[in-house]
């Protein structure tokens, strides 16, 4: 069975259009998983240490992976394109976070569905709400649309 999932893409180091590009090439790549669609890459200042802007955006999956599966893949690709994990919240040149899987709830050690800030950060709501404005959290049971009108206020 297939699954569109929603993932947070961001880049901050060295080509970023071009990080983005390879990410959505190995996306396409990975066996069972489909990049079906993506918002535009939105410029956002930095979250933690100083350090250059980020491109965001969403990508749109569909996938017949299961969500620890395409989180493995998704850590896979990020090694691949040079992710090193050295500062919490620093530069890379690459981040894939699974922010939203249909109405899943799902809450391990190793993976929280739909991503724990998704509903806080406009790098994520902004693209999020231009791919699919109606989506609804299931946590709140609110469109992203909304959430991100109350964010702007």
């Amino acid at each position: 069975m297939l699954s569109i999932v929603y993932i947070g893409f961001g880049t901050n180091i060295g080509d970023r259009e071009n990080n983005y590009r390879q990410a959505i090439q190995k996306l396409n790549a990975s066996d069972g998983v489909s990049v079906s669609g993506s918002s535009q890459l939105i410029e956002y200042p930095p979250m933690g240490p100083p350090q250059p802007d980020y491109l965001n955006g969403v990508i749109a999956v569909s996938t017949s992976l299961q969500p620890g599966e395409l989180l493995v893949e998704l850590n896979r690709i990020e090694a691949a394109l040079g992710r090193e994990r050295v500062i919490h919240w620093g530069p890379r040149i690459v981040d894939l976070d699974i922010l939203f899987w249909g109405d899943l709830i799902l809450d391990t050690e190793t993976l929280t569905i739909p991503h724990p800030g998704a509903c806080e950060r406009l790098f994520v709501l902004e693209p999020l709400a231009e791919l699919v404005p109606d989506l609804i959290d299931p946590r709140s049971g609110k469109k992203v649309s909304e959430i991100l009108a109350s964010l702007r206020r």
